[in-house]
């Protein structure tokens, strides 16, 4: 009669729970798999920039942008032609959030903004 200890079993036991977790991740949908990836990225942190451009030229810059979502039908896997998010407007574009700049809920369009969306290099 062979005995296990309890250190031997569990790296077998280590091993199947991560095919297990493996095997359900893969089975989610894109949409489903996106979701997982924005939770962990929103616990993580980020500190994106989103510049909007309108003929060539910087029209509004927001920072501390911690995630972009693209808007989604009720009740349905569709994506709609938005982002939005929330952020702080740099008044003087200087990528610092300044005292009086305020942090604010923003949507951009698919069709009609032209957007640059980026990690703040300071």
């Amino acid at each position: 009669m062979q005995i296990r200890s309890r250190s031997q079993s569990s790296p077998l036991l280590i091993a199947a729970a991560l095919a297990c977790v493996s095997v359900s991740f893969s089975g989610c949908t894109k949409e489903s798999q996106n979701k997982i990836s924005r939770s962990v990225q929103n616990w993580t942190g980020t500190n994106g920039v989103l510049d909007v451009i309108n003929s060539g030229k910087l029209m509004y810059r927001f920072i501390n942008i911690d995630k972009l979502t693209t808007g989604s039908a009720t009740g349905g896997e569709e994506s709609r032609a938005y982002r939005y998010g929330y952020g702080v407007l740099d008044t003087n574009q200087n990528y610092i959030a300044d005292p009086g700049e305020k942090k604010l809920y923003f949507e951009i369009s698919d069709y009609s903004t032209s957007y640059i969306f980026y990690e703040n290099p300071l």
